[in-house]
């Protein structure tokens, strides 16, 4: 699997159904969701996030943020309601397109393709918070290490990351079924029993693995705080502090 298989899956997920596939809800297929209860839903959890951030001592400039895998922009507008400007990027342009559609920032986000295997497009040090949320995971591993070694690339000194994986697959039956099944009978068993309109591929970052990729470019783990993973997952929200110069 690599990049042109995701971009295929996210394309013609973000066609069939855009909103439901970045927040997974079964009474929200068909286009239920509500286009303001979508942008509430990221206004809360930006809120939630950037105080947790507040608690720890972490208070990064507001200048610019990026959105990592934006998707339609549920998090994108949180954001523009706390930063100067955003960045969102997406692999689909099917979300882009709906991204765009319900953009409410008055022409503060600045959403980007991006169906490259890094960040090559931004300079280092470009932005003061990197945010992404239920990801990484649908990436291969190499991959998703990748572009955190990308998010330290193009943080500032000083600034920080807010990354939610999952950690690992709980011990119950769904879990063990992502965790033992082979991916083509998953893939089969998404698009065929589901009704899925196209396959979501699930990988795990471990803690451990996550904060030694980051601690390469000298980025330090704050904190990480359990949050929502049904009965399939254990989900981890990691908090991360980019050092000034003085402080590495």
């Amino acid at each position: 699997m690599g990049l042109d298989e995701v971009r295929a899956d996210w394309t013609r997920l973000g066609s069939a159904e855009p909103l439901w596939a970045v927040c997974v809800d079964p009474a929200k297929r068909g286009g239920a969701w509500d286009d303001d209860e979508f942008l509430a839903s990221g206004s809360a959890e930006i809120d939630a996030a950037l105080e947790h951030l507040e608690e720890l001592g972490l208070r990064p400039g507001r200048e610019r943020a990026l959105d990592f895998g934006c998707g339609a922009g549920r998090l994108s507008n949180a954001l523009a309601a706390r930063f100067e400007q955003v960045v969102g990027v997406d692999i689909a342009e099917p979300m882009l397109a709906e991204a765009r559609r319900l953009d409410r920032s008055g022409g503060r986000i600045d959403f980007r393709l991006n169906d490259r295997p890094d960040l090559a497009a931004f300079g280092e040090g470009s932005f003061d918070l990197v945010y992404t949320d239920l990801v990484l995971q649908h990436l291969p591993p190499e991959l998703a290490e990748g572009y955190l070694r990308e998010f330290a690339r193009v943080l500032r000194p000083g600034g920080s990351m807010v990354v939610g994986v999952p950690d690992r697959e709980r011990p119950t039956f769904k879990g063990l079924v992502f965790r033992f099944a082979p991916w083509p009978l998953i893939r089969i068993a998404q698009r065929r029993l589901l009704g899925y309109p196209a396959p979501m591929r699930m990988h795990p970052l471990p803690r451990a693995r996550l904060a030694a990729v980051l601690a390469e470019s000298g980025a330090r783990v704050a904190d990480s705080v359990e949050y929502w993973g049904g009965d399939h997952w254990l989900h981890l929200r990691h908090y991360v502090r980019m050092p000034r110069g003085e402080d590495a």
